[in-house]
């Protein structure tokens, strides 16, 4: 009788194994991959290149008060995009975050009212844990002092607290969106071409390009992992880099005035406070949206806390 107890449990163990979630064995860097926007930035003709990707330290350090003055190095201006991974046994939350060197204007700005150095906005990416990659079900995306929510054609999400945007389309299996020239601001891209017909197309792909002009329709984009030793998290106390917890340095412009993912802040949704998107999504996105079926609030993984 024990013989075959151990049996059937070696049975019913090897089944759990072969049935076990996909997902398990996909790394964050995989997964970040797959869902990585392709993202349709605009630019402005007076000055197209101010609009490029890059990262913080493009410039080869992580002084953000010269980065204003660092962006003509256009050489230096190779595509990228932030991402971070938090996980509850329902769902993955992947942020994605584009940066510019300036958030700046076509007219004079004396009073440092409408531009300031460094800007870095981006969207939150709600991925169901199924199979493999999973499945996406939301985004939430920023735009200055706003939040905006979509959802994909399919998606059983509705509106919550916060009235669901629009639709959020794909190209080739993953979504698009779309940045604001100059003051940067993101959003769903809505399938039509860019206003003034410029502008530049990333793509994610293993090494960073420069565009080779403000109406570039294919730069690749790298990943680099937020959480990275000496990255943008692990530098969050440090003065050269950040004026304060999650706003970024800056003396151009409006001083001090771009913020990291765990300052990012709507200006009207209530209790969701500064830099939840990044910290705790699935709070937010709990409010945001309602019938999202079983979802979990209880993190298994986040590397913000």
């Amino acid at each position: 009788m024990k013989t075959i107890r151990a049996s059937l449990l070696a049975v019913a163990l090897f089944t759990t194994a072969l049935t076990a979630p996909a997902h398990a064995a996909v790394s964050d860097h995989d997964l970040a991959s797959h869902w990585a926007p392709v993202h349709h930035q605009d630019t402005d003709d007076s000055d197209a290149d101010a609009d490029y990707l890059s990262t913080v330290d493009f410039d080869g350090n992580w002084n953000t008060s010269d980065n204003w003055e660092n962006q003509t190095q256009l050489a230096k201006l190779t595509g990228a995009s932030y991402y971070s991974v938090v996980e509850t046994p329902t769902h993955w939350f992947l942020v994605y975050s584009f940066f510019h060197p300036r958030d700046w204007d076509d007219q004079p700005d004396p009073f440092g009212t409408r531009t300031h150095e460094n800007d870095l906005e981006g969207v939150l990416l709600v991925v169901r844990r199924d199979t493999g990659f999973g499945r996406l079900e939301a985004a939430i995306t920023v735009a200055h002092s706003d939040f905006y929510s979509y959802v994909p054609a399919g998606s059983p999400f509705r509106s919550g607290a916060e009235t669901v945007d629009g639709t959020l389309l794909l190209v080739g299996g993953r979504p698009a969106t779309w940045q604001e020239a100059k003051g940067h601001g993101l959003y769903r891209w809505d399938g039509t071409d860019f206003p003034g017909g410029d502008g530049v197309v990333y793509f994610p792909a293993a090494t960073g390009e420069v565009p080779s002009g403000g109406n570039d329709r294919n730069v690749g984009y790298r990943l680099v992992n937020t959480f990275d030793p000496n990255g943008m998290w692990a530098r969050r106390n440090n003065s050269e880099t950040f004026s304060s917890f999650g706003t970024f340095r800056g003396d151009n412009g409006k001083d001090n005035a771009a913020n990291a993912p765990w300052g990012w802040d709507d200006q009207n949704d209530g209790a969701i406070h500064r830099g939840y998107l990044a910290t705790d999504p699935a709070l937010v996105v709990d409010r945001y949206f309602s019938g999202k079926g079983d979802f979990s609030l209880t993190y298994t993984r986040n590397a913000f806390r």
